[in-house]
């Protein structure tokens, strides 16, 4: 048998040019382009546009329903009974129900006494009312300093427990649960959670209690978040922006039409009865929170939003703490979805189109497209149509359709209005932590359960700050504690070389003018990638 020639598997050309490498590699891109490339990057823009079109008609909606709910829309007082608890001097404290306040808490070192304090000041009968600090540090130092200040309030007559466990199983969902079994907590029919860094005013049972004593069928009164330190730094801004969103708009609708949304897991009132049919607190995710509104929900239980209701709290104020807080509050959600979406298509007791607003909307577009859209369409698909000029992006998908939907996302922070285009410009940076955590809890592989508790400094940093300025002989906290390598991150660093790269041909040979975008979104990635992002410490 003649012996085939390797000549006639390869082209001429190819064979010609075989020792210019940069040559080789041109004519193995053109091969591989027409049959390979092109098809699968015109797959990846129809599916992009897809998801696109699926969050644009997700904000749109929610948009027309929050102005709905705004002009038409009855008060939460108006909507359900509310009655204020009096006060009786015949009857003492009799009329109001026994309430616990948990506050669980982990190496809190710097905003333990804040939450302890407005707990401890909140304007409820002293005998009606039983505070459970449930520390599960590490740290002994940090253990005898919260246990302290528990006593230090209990000698003012203040009926505070100070509760530790011997291991953190279940993290804050064990911990939550194994105070609920104590014996002294029996007797209460409410609970109020409060995170370490979370500060109620003295009247916040007052005004949310009476929804749940005279509407039985009210599990949850939710409040809202309001953050002390917005102003710090250019990190914490950002965030606001987008939890006001999420606050003003999405907890608003989920509470008027649907009566669920998903419980922010501190700054909120439970029905422990509630708690008790659904199941109690599980940590098979990362996301208690969430986990246990949906299960109560299910059991057709109603929740209750009070965005005029507001507790101060802190945003973490560092880009590894805020790293840590996106990847469990990403990977949560689509690990609980595949856990929970046949259980909710099966339910008989809710609703259809509840039910369709839960999986839908609730979970899949809000928790899963909205990520995977973001990171896959602005950060991989449309720089590789640069290279690839063959694939063309519709202007609508590519600017008309992302400008509206970010500026329906604004609506929640006015006074940040300016701040939109960086914010756009980080959102992309932060979709590439949200999107490989959404896969991993979709996947239930690696981080898919690990549990890291956001760092809060209080004002440690400003208290450095003052002791510098005033040059006190209080020796401050080093500002740097970690050197510049242990701040790099190499993923953003690798991004951000492949949209300089896309930006740079855009910039020679493109048409569209996308370079001035790429260039932009590169600077943001290079920022966050060498950690001069957030405060400094």
């Amino acid at each position: 048998m003649a012996q085939i020639s390797p000549k006639l598997l390869i082209p001429e050309s190819f064979q010609v040019s075989r020792d210019d490498i940069t040559g080789q590699l041109g004519l193995i891109w053109e091969l591989i382009k027409a049959p390979l490339i092109v098809p699968l990057l015109k797959l990846g823009v129809y599916i992009s546009l897809t998801m696109s079109l699926m969050l644009f008609m997700e904000r749109l909606y929610m948009g027309v329903v929050i102005i709905l709910v705004k002009l038409f829309w009855k008060k939460p007082e108006k909507r359900y009974k509310f009655e204020p608890i009096q006060d009786d001097v015949e009857l003492g404290s009799s009329n109001f129900p026994v309430v616990l306040v948990q506050i669980p808490m982990f190496n809190e070192k710097e905003v333990y006494k804040i939450s302890i304090g407005a707990a401890c000041g909140l304007s409820w009968p002293s005998d009606r009312l039983v505070i459970q600090v449930l520390d599960d540090s590490t740290d002994p130092a940090i253990k005898l300093m919260v246990e302290q200040e528990c006593q230090r309030w209990a000698s003012k007559g203040i009926n505070i427990t100070y509760q530790i466990r011997e291991n953190r199983t279940g993290y804050k969902a064990g911990a939550l649960k194994e105070g609920l079994k104590r014996s002294y907590v029996k007797h209460c029919e409410y609970v109020a959670i409060f995170d370490a860094d979370f500060r109620p005013e003295p009247d916040f049972l007052r005004r949310s209690i009476p929804f749940l004593v005279h509407n039985p069928n009210i599990a949850l009164v939710q409040a809202r978040w309001r953050f002390v330190n917005s102003d710090e730094c250019l990190l914490t801004r950002m965030q606001e922006m987008s939890l006001d969103y999420h606050f003003t708009v999405e907890q608003e609708v989920g509470s008027a039409t649907h009566a669920f949304f998903g419980f922010n897991g501190t700054a909120g009132i439970w029905r422990i009865a509630a708690i008790n049919e659904a199941g109690g607190w599980k940590d098979r995710t990362t996301v208690e929170d969430m986990d246990l509104a949906v299960r109560a929900s299910l059991r057709g239980w109603k929740f209750v939003y009070l965005g005029d209701l507001q507790v101060k709290s802190e945003l973490p104020s560092t880009f590894k703490a805020f790293r840590f807080q996106q990847h469990r509050w990403s990977c949560g959600p689509a690990n609980l979805f595949r856990k929970m979406v046949w259980e909710i298509i099966q339910n008989k007791k809710v609703k259809f189109w509840k039910k369709v607003y839960v999986i839908y909307s609730f979970f899949f577009v809000r928790k899963i497209i909205a990520h995977m859209v973001t990171f896959f369409f602005y950060c991989v698909v449309l720089p590789l149509t640069i290279l690839v000029p063959e694939v063309h992006v519709p202007i609508w998908g590519a600017v008309y359709i992302p400008s509206i939907i970010t500026i329906l996302n604004s609506v929640g922070t006015p006074r940040s209005i300016h701040l939109l285009f960086y914010w756009i410009l980080f959102e992309n940076v932060m979709s590439l932590h949200r999107t490989k955590a959404t896969f991993i809890g979709l996947l239930e592989s690696g981080r898919a359960n690990e549990w890291v508790v956001t760092e809060k400094l209080g004002d440690a940093v400003k208290k450095a700050a003052d002791a510098a300025k005033n040059k006190t002989n209080v020796k401050a906290p080093r500002k740097f504690r970690f050197k510049f390598t242990d701040r790099l991150n190499t993923l953003e660093l690798g991004f951000a070389a492949f949209l300089f790269l896309c930006g740079c041909y855009d910039f020679v040979h493109g048409k569209n003018n996308y370079f001035v975008y790429l260039f932009l979104q590169t600077i943001t990635f290079f920022i966050t990638g060498i950690g001069y992002v957030g405060t400094i410490i």
